[in-house]
């Protein structure tokens, strides 16, 4: 979500999928650590003061995602990703819950992508 509010490779097209969630035509669910991760990004850009980290924080809540509490099966799952694919838990628990919901995880990370093909696209091939 950080290439909603930065310009960086891949921004124009994370932001065509923002626009599908605003209008209703996609539905986007996340675990509860988007937030932090998100604001984290921001915050380590260095292009952000508090007020606007503030602001972007509001916006995130704003949102009206679909959240995901780390609990139960897909959170075991997360764990079991993790050392199994040797990957962070954080980048476990998207794809666990992509697993969880048969979803697509849209990513620009080309590990994921990479490790779990069947589950993820690039965020380059999303199309309204």
């Amino acid at each position: 979500m950080a290439k909603w509010f930065l310009e960086e490779d891949f921004s124009d097209e994370s932001r065509q999928l923002r626009d599908s969630f605003v209008t209703g035509n996609l539905t986007i669910s996340v675990p509860s650590l988007l937030f932090y991760e998100t604001l984290n990004a921001l915050s380590h850009s260095g292009l952000f003061r508090e007020e606007e980290l503030i602001l972007a924080a509001r916006a995130l809540s704003r949102y009206g995602f679909n959240v995901w509490e780390p609990k139960g099966k897909t959170y075991e799952q997360s764990a079991m990703l993790s050392i199994k694919h040797d990957i962070s838990v954080y980048d476990a628990s998207y794809v666990a819950l992509a697993l969880h919901l048969k979803a697509t995880l849209y990513t620009a990370d080309s590990e994921l992508i990479k490790k779990f093909p069947e589950n993820t696209q690039h965020i380059s091939t999303y199309k309204p």
